[in-house]
């Protein structure tokens, strides 16, 4: 029996959610870092998605967040010309690194050591976080605003986005290896470690290609046009959104559409999968963060699968229910706390 995809809704944002990630796994579960022009990044249990605290200190609109492997880290990038760099145990601003114009990228290496940024200014940057008071390297190349930017290869290489060409550069010699010329605007770019596989949308097209040498692999057409798209850590499924408000789920070997649904009431900005590949989050205009179930009806984090009693006579529909915080005391418990969130110290609790 097929069961209905039922969403647990992350509330507090007050603008659109324009970025999010998920951290790896760690001794605490995983956790996930969303941007948002309302320039207030928040950190959340991966898993439930409940708000464990709010970065404050950015003076403008926050177009990108990110946690390293093991969540002590954040960094985010803002349109006041900063990338910042947190505790993210503690939630204490570390850093702040100026930038000529607005920020729209940041990401850790694997040992938390350097970190790359990229935004209007068209230029890469990478700072060495024991060494804050250094000047960054640069490299230049682009002839647009950066939109993207992320280590690969064991961080032996870079891949960056800008408005229609996406760069693969070499960090040793901090030069271009290949370029990728798209006829319309790059929305997003997602990097996979497992299989150096590089995910790319534009216009209703999601692209995969070898990061390794940016050599197609396969792409697909959606109905609509798609913001982003995130790829299953086992490669069976990739999730997509965009401006119809849906999300979109397709077999990554065969690209058939396995379900779709109004995900949201605003379109859809940023999706990913977590790192267990169990559920997969979204961020939109409307202004919340919403996660969903990879496998429908499976009991995992705030979802529970209830069956009737055998015995009872009845047909066993399962449905799925909530333990006491249901979805939507949940969006009233953050509409209520909605002030204090704002003017709390941003405190994570291990």
């Amino acid at each position: 029996m097929a069961m209905r995809q039922t969403p647990l809704t992350c509330s507090g944002h007050t603008r659109p959610v324009v970025d999010l990630a998920f951290s790896g796994i760690t001794p605490y579960g995983y956790f996930l870092i969303s941007a948002c022009k309302d320039g207030k990044p928040m950190l959340r249990q991966g898993d439930t998605g409940d708000w464990i605290g709010t970065f404050l200190g950015h003076k403008g609109a926050v177009w990108g967040a990110t946690l390293n492997k093991d969540a002590t880290k954040a960094a985010t990038a803002a349109a006041d010309f900063t990338a910042k760099v947190w505790d993210a145990v503690s939630g204490d601003e570390l850093m702040t690194l100026a930038h000529k114009h607005i920020v729209k990228t940041v990401d850790f290496t694997q040992d938390s050591n350097y970190l790359l940024t990229g935004g209007q200014d068209k230029l890469l940057r990478i700072y060495d976080l024991n060494k804050p008071e250094a000047e960054p390297k640069e490299i230049s190349g682009h002839t647009s605003g950066i939109k993207k930017a992320l280590w690969c290869s064991e961080d032996k290489q870079i891949l960056s986005a800008d408005d229609k060409t996406v760069r693969l550069w070499d960090h040793a010699t901090m030069t271009e290896v290949k370029s990728l010329n798209f006829n319309m605007s790059v929305s997003s770019m997602e990097y996979i470690p497992e299989g150096e596989i590089l995910v790319i949308t534009y216009g209703r097209s999601i692209a995969f290609h070898s990061a390794v040498s940016l050599d197609p692999i396969k792409s697909f057409e959606a109905p609509a046009t798609i913001n982003s798209a995130s790829l299953h850590p086992e490669k069976e499924f990739l999730v997509a959104g965009g401006e119809d408000f849906k999300l979109y789920k397709y077999d990554y070997n065969s690209g058939e559409e396995l379900e779709s649904y109004k995900g949201h009431f605003g379109p859809i900005h940023c999706v990913r999968f977590s790192p267990d590949g169990e559920l997969y989050a979204s961020g939109s205009e409307d202004g919340t963060l919403r996660l969903w179930q990879t496998v429908v009806g499976k009991t995992y984090g705030l979802w529970k699968c209830v069956l009737p009693e055998e015995d009872s006579g009845e047909l066993a529909k399962p449905k799925i229910s909530f333990p006491e915080t249901a979805e939507e005391e949940l969006e009233e418990i953050a509409s209520e706390n909605s002030d204090s969130i704002y003017s709390s110290t941003p405190e994570v609790k291990a």
